[in-house]
């Protein structure tokens, strides 16, 4: 039988109903200019700030200037490769990076990528490289310290998980070598350590990881690398990736270090990418959020409450001075923005006194709270004994004579600064610095000459393990010198002083 219009017309609109197909749509827009990392595109009316593009050839960028009829994007490769005229398609997602177990032990791109040679890594998730910080109440008081295994920062300037303690400094004092060795002393302790190399020399990172991995401690640090050698977008991005990674630690209740080496030539990369994306330059040619730039970095760090897992993230900016000029511009806005800062003062530096720390421009906010009860004992003293020393000696320089206490006081301080005096990547446990500083402060090292004083204290500490173990064994469980403790040490350096000749002994 001849099918009437209308049974036609009901099994088209029957088999229009059961067709679906999906239809993807994507924004795109326009190349007009492409170069010196920067490109400036035309149309994407609805992407997002920090978003990540899809440039042709697999480059990818990020949106950061939203104008009215221009995006402002950078390009996390080279330029070269980008014409005017390519289509550029949104992603639909901010910029991300890998995060998790998987990082640990090996060396990434400032986008996550391995680049140390030891193939692929197991990707199990993702954050985006920006994140609001932790508010006031998720976060709980620094309490818990964070050892660094230097003997001077640990007494003088104690560090505590969660805290933001700057290194500043000018150039070869040592700032890399104090960061390094607070790596160093996290073996053992369940510290996972991210180290953030910004516009560095790649000798210089392949240095710092070899040392790593001589010392074991590659087994719990990642290094993000973003070398001079690379566009200024990456160095800019690396401190934030760095974050990211940390902060998967962070909130997953874990405790992580994480050190930014330097935040003087992150400022410069940013510097570089304002002038060339036209945003209108301010103080010494920096953009007018210069400060945001750190300080949404640096808040990020926190020492979480319980209710939130209890991880903490401790922050270790590096910020590099010129001739010792802490009031320059970058070097006070990441002071305003930290805990305090740890001062390395060149004179110090080659005059031998390593690590060179100026006690009077070193400070730490959080103070003995992230302090041990041994080494407040011991270092309770020691701050106002050097500032004494220090004062002293200025006056010693114009005095013919000095009479008996002043020249006291001044060998005091002499010894007290040898004792400070620590070799590169040789980090002390506890017990071994505060037996060292209970020997300076209370004077059982004043009748030794100058020279001996690094023979006695290295002697000693070898012959107190060998013969009086329970010493550093009850310091390092307790935390503090019980009375027994002291007795016990009180003893162990009179017998071992009287075996003590010459630097040697017998």
């Amino acid at each position: 039988m001849p099918l009437s219009a209308e049974e036609i017309s009901s099994v088209i609109k029957r088999q229009i109903e059961r067709y679906a197909v999906e239809i993807e749509e994507t924004e795109v827009g326009t190349v007009i200019q492409a170069g010196d990392g920067i490109a400036t595109l035309y149309g994407l009316d609805n992407v997002m700030s920090g978003e990540l593009l899809s440039f042709p050839g697999g480059i990818y960028g990020m949106a950061l200037n939203l104008e009215e009829e221009m995006v402002g994007s950078v390009l996390f490769a080279s330029t070269s490769m980008i014409r005017e005229g390519d289509v550029v398609h949104r992603t639909g997602r901010v910029v991300e990076v890998p995060v998790g177990d998987s990082l640990v032990g090996r060396v990434v791109n400032a986008l996550g990528y391995p680049i140390d040679g030891l193939g692929r890594m197991r990707i199990d998730r993702y954050r985006p490289v920006e994140a609001q910080a932790p508010g006031v109440v998720d976060r709980t008081p620094v309490r818990t310290p964070l050892h660094t295994g230097i003997k001077s920062v640990d007494a003088l300037v104690p560090i505590g998980r969660g805290q933001r303690e700057l290194i500043i400094g000018d150039r070869q004092t040592g700032k890399t070598a104090l960061a390094i060795d607070t790596v160093l002393s996290q073996r053992g302790r369940d510290v996972i350590c991210i180290y953030v190399a910004v516009g560095q020399k790649e000798t210089t990172v392949a240095q710092v990881v070899e040392v790593l991995r001589r010392e074991g401690a590659m087994d719990y640090t990642t290094v993000v690398s973003a070398s001079a050698s690379e566009a200024a977008p990456l160095q800019y991005l690396a401190p934030y990736s760095g974050c990211a990674m940390a902060e998967e630690v962070m909130y997953n209740g874990n405790d992580v270090l994480i050190i930014y080496d330097d935040l003087s030539k992150h400022a410069k990369a940013y510097r570089e990418m304002s002038l060339l994306l036209r945003r209108p330059p301010g103080r010494e040619a920096y953009p007018g959020d210069i400060f945001y730039l750190h300080s949404r970095l640096l808040e990020r760090a926190a020492n979480l409450r319980p209710e939130l897992g209890g991880g903490s993230m401790t922050a270790l900016p590096i910020v590099e001075t010129l001739g010792g000029d802490v009031s320059a511009y970058i070097p006070t806005n990441v002071i305003s923005i930290t805990d305090g800062q740890i001062f390395l003062e060149a004179d110090l530096f080659y005059s031998g006194i390593r690590p060179a720390i100026n006690v009077g421009l070193s400070v730490s906010r959080v103070g003995g709270s992230a302090q041990t009860g041994a080494m407040k004992q011991v270092a309770h003293r020691l701050r106002l004994d050097l500032a004494q020393y220090r004062e002293l000696a200025a006056f010693a320089q114009f005095a013919a004579e000095l009479d008996k206490v002043t020249r006291a006081q001044l060998s005091r301080g002499e010894h007290i600064v040898e004792v400070l005096k620590q070799p590169q990547y040789q980090p002390m446990d506890l017990a071994e610095e505060v037996v060292s500083i209970f020997m300076a402060v209370n004077g059982y090292l004043d009748d030794l000459e100058l020279g001996q004083v690094a023979d006695f204290v290295n002697g000693f500490l070898h012959f107190a393990a060998a013969e009086f173990p329970y010493i550093s064994q009850s310091i390092n469980e307790k935390k503090v010198i019980d009375p027994e403790t002291e007795t016990a040490l009180q003893r162990a350096v009179k017998t071992f002083k009287n075996r003590f000749t010459g630097g040697e002994t017998k």
